[in-house]
């Protein structure tokens, strides 16, 4: 169990506000032992204009003693790096590997993480950060999606997280966490300016479709399968690009923080 009590990722004001105004809800509401916390964020929230306050049950409700339930995430990193010349995964980013990005973006949400890779030196790095990992050599996307659900307990949701997007922001993974706890039924992913990306955060009732994919597809065949349960978090457009070639690791190097 990755997170619990004190444990959490407390969500800020940001990843609040973006989940709630993916959710198409009327109003918000937040609650928690820590009074201070809970009136500190409500006053932030209402400043932007949030209807904070609204008790009715259909509202967005955030916790911030257990803000983001039961949810899993399977980092992706068995990608070849054919492109990259490589395996892009250990390559530096701004004095670590890129793959410690992802693992820093998704920590203190997820009951449990596990990172599914054909990479020793990956499940090397996991392993001394005390983070499960799934070293194997099969060569299908949809072997790698089946390995991590099946390495997961039992959740209620679980983050599809790509290990070559070092610019991904936690508090974005916070917003599609949160908008996961209360639409539970919707498929979420982060989108700029209307246009969606990964990571994509899939709802327990498409699991056995994922454990399913048709050799070589990925969660997007789940996706295009029900568009109209596809919701939307914003996200920043950096965020949601991946490091494909050594240029393009270098330019997001270079892109302000």
């Amino acid at each position: 169990m990755e997170a619990g009590n004190g444990l959490w990722y407390r969500p800020g004001a940001d990843s609040v506000a973006r989940a709630f105004r993916g959710s198409g809800k009327t109003g918000l509401v937040l609650t928690g032992s820590d009074g201070e916390a809970v009136s500190a964020l409500l006053e932030t929230l209402a400043g932007e204009g949030l209807p904070c306050g609204d008790s009715r049950e259909d509202g967005f409700r955030v916790d911030l003693d257990r803000p983001y339930g039961n949810l899993g995430c399977v980092i992706l990193a068995s990608g070849l790096g054919r492109r990259f010349g490589g395996n892009k995964l250990m390559a530096p980013f701004r004095g670590r590997p890129m793959i410690a990005w992802a693992l820093e973006a998704t920590a203190g949400i997820f009951r449990q993480r596990v990172v599914v890779t054909r990479h020793p030196e990956v499940a090397r790095l996991c392993r001394r950060m005390e983070i499960s990992a799934v070293l194997h050599d099969l060569p299908l996307r949809s072997d790698t999606v089946r390995l991590g659900l099946e390495a997961l307990g039992q959740v209620e949701g679980c983050l599809f997280c790509p290990g070559d997007q070092p610019l991904l922001g936690r508090e974005t993974v916070a917003a599609l966490a949160l908008g996961a706890v209360n639409e539970p039924q919707r498929i979420l992913r982060p989108a700029f300016e209307g246009k969606p990306g990964a990571p994509v955060l899939f709802p327990a009732w498409t699991f056995a479709q994922l454990r399913q994919l048709p050799p070589g597809a990925g969660g997007g065949a789940v996706i295009r399968r029900y568009p109209d349960r596809v919701g939307l978090i914003p996200a920043g457009e950096k965020e949601l690009m991946d490091a494909d070639t050594p240029e393009m690791l270098a330019r997001l190097a270079a892109w302000e923080v």
